[in-house]
């Protein structure tokens, strides 16, 4: 079995810098686990300190049974897969995939068949004779996932693989790691900070800001589900809007009063809400959630709010509208055929069965 385990994991550097701050993390048998956040949030760390290259400051890695923390590289039986790929320029291809094979005093014919047998995996047998230079960004990249898969270690890592890669290859390669995952059925822990390939390839997420783990869930649960503010912000493209206003009451319901605009609550935020009434309070909504009023006739009229349009931005099959309250600008994403003139007022629609709101001073989630 190969379940990873990260118990109050810390990594403190000289000088008191914290880059991982308490971090407990499970890794299931065979799952696939992203660790995602921004530059500096400590995930690479973490990864490095799972494969050894890291030494922990604090804290409990185990890797299936065996605690790791004071075992080599060479024996936790994982392979990592780099950002910069790591390859011997002076190598051929079938040299680099063998490498570590040939350290380990496999048998030569044991070599070339798990050589051959990843390079088919991969679709990469052409070019075992080539070297580095000779080879193209996805085809490096392909090779340095090879030399890990002929290792068939208990767990992989990658860090970033797909970052130096151009659009479309990492679009391609992210559905070749998945596939690979599938048919290898081993454990995989992947850092990103790209959150599409996190939401896209994950069996579950793990958010991580500042050394902290925020959140750890399913791509979905945290989509729809954002623990805190940052969470919510950070998964979804475009991001979610953010607005700064009030919660009061009028008539016995509740709306949300942004200063410009005025949308009433649905009623079973009324008991959750309650507490922040006359407060200031964080409401967020994603882009995909409002709607142009002329593709949404049947809108409950308190729902709708007038805003100007500043930028059109087409993007293909969608158009992005940036839309401005007076105090606020945020980002709509509405089909491709919704194209209003830039400087044009117009009503939209907030979708209030979609929104969020978050504590002015923590930043968790109320609703």
């Amino acid at each position: 079995m190969a379940q990873v385990s990260l118990n109050k994991v810390c990594k403190i550097y000289s000088g008191g810098v914290k880059a991982v701050d308490m971090v407990s993390l499970g890794v299931e048998n065979k799952e696939f686990m992203i660790l995602v956040g921004p530059s500096g949030c400590g995930k690479s760390t973490t990864l490095r300190m799972v494969a050894g290259l890291e030494e922990s400051s604090s804290g409990d890695i185990y890797i299936g049974d065996k605690r790791v923390n004071d075992v080599p590289v060479k024996d936790r039986d994982i392979a990592m897969v780099f950002q910069n790929y790591a390859l011997y320029p002076h190598f051929t291809v079938f040299e680099n995939m063998a490498f570590g094979l040939r350290l380990r005093h496999y048998p030569k014919l044991e070599i070339i068949q798990r050589v051959n047998e990843a390079a088919d995996i991969l679709s990469i047998r052409h070019i075992l004779r080539r070297k580095p230079r000779e080879l193209s960004g996805g085809e490096r990249q392909r090779v340095a996932v090879g030399r890990a898969i002929v290792r068939k270690p208990l767990v992989f890592l990658f860090d970033e693989p797909l970052s130096n890669l151009d659009a479309n290859l990492r679009v391609q390669m992210r559905t070749e790691i998945h596939k690979l995952h599938i048919r290898l059925q081993t454990t995989i822990i992947y850092v990103t900070h790209d959150q599409t390939e996190a939401m896209t390839m994950g069996d579950r997420i793990a958010v991580m800001r500042a050394g902290l783990i925020q959140q750890v869930a399913d791509p979905i649960d945290v989509y729809d589900h954002p623990k805190n503010k940052f969470v919510a912000g950070f998964i979804g493209s475009p991001p979610m809007n953010f607005m700064n206003g009030k919660i009061i009451k009028k008539d016995g319901k509740f709306y949300f009063d942004e200063g410009n605009i005025r949308i009433k609550l649905i009623e079973g935020m009324f008991k959750k809400i309650t507490p922040y009434l006359e407060k200031e309070i964080i409401f967020g909504i994603r882009p995909e959630d409002i709607y142009d009023k002329l593709f949404a006739s049947d809108a409950p009229p308190e729902n709708i709010v007038r805003v100007s349009c500043e930028v059109v931005e087409p993007m293909g099959s969608e158009v992005y509208l940036y839309l401005n309250t007076g105090k606020h600008t945020f980002i709509a994403r509405v089909g491709a055929h919704n194209r209003p003139a830039v400087n044009q007022d117009l009503d939209v629609v907030f979708d209030m069965s979609k929104v969020h709101f978050f504590d002015k001073d923590s930043e968790e989630t109320i609703i």
